[in-house]
């Protein structure tokens, strides 16, 4: 990357969840996690691969907020998704384009979503992630997310999951 792309600022967008570089950026983070979790192991049975894919859909309609970080020029440069799932709020689908990285994406992403969270009163965030993702772990744990135990759907259909929460709600408002 050139010191003019280091450089050049970038601001977070609100879009919908189909918006065309939203979807053109999950499609990369596809391909790319599908090479690096394909990797030197076997392919997966059939049951468990669909099992995998049931437990990684995302249904439009439970999207509580789709973010891109996104250039001068309207060019998307990361994802992140607040994700209903039964009640918490998941964050989902974070992707920064494989040129972009270290430039602090991921972190504006990261404070993005959790912007949004607390603005609707969320009491904790939750998300998952592989065990092939180094730089996806050091993310979250520098931007203050705690390890915890895998989480329905993920226990049995992704057994390679890290899990984190970030609790939003401090224990002087529990305290009241």
């Amino acid at each position: 990357m050139s010191n003019a792309a280091a450089l050049t600022p970038v601001h977070l967008e609100h879009v919908d969840w189909h918006d065309p570089r939203a979807v053109e950026l999950r499609a990369r983070m596809d391909a790319e996690m599908s090479a690096v979790y394909s990797a030197g192991r076997e392919p997966d049975p059939d049951d468990v691969v669909a099992a995998r894919d049931a437990a990684l859909l995302v249904h439009p309609e439970k999207v509580r907020a789709t973010l891109l970080v996104v250039d001068p020029d309207g060019t998307a440069l990361g994802h992140a998704a607040l994700y209903d799932r039964g009640g918490e709020w998941e964050v989902k689908r974070v992707i920064v384009d494989r040129e972009q990285r270290g430039r602090g994406i991921g972190r504006l992403l990261m404070a993005g979503v959790e912007a949004d969270a607390r603005a609707a009163g969320a009491p904790r965030m939750i998300l998952q992630t592989g065990d092939r993702q180094p730089d996806a772990v050091a993310l979250y744990e520098k931007t203050g997310w705690t390890g915890i135990p895998t989480y329905e759907p993920y226990v049995t259909t992704i057994p390679q999951s890290i899990c984190f929460e970030k609790v939003l709600v401090g224990a002087e408002q529990h305290a009241g």
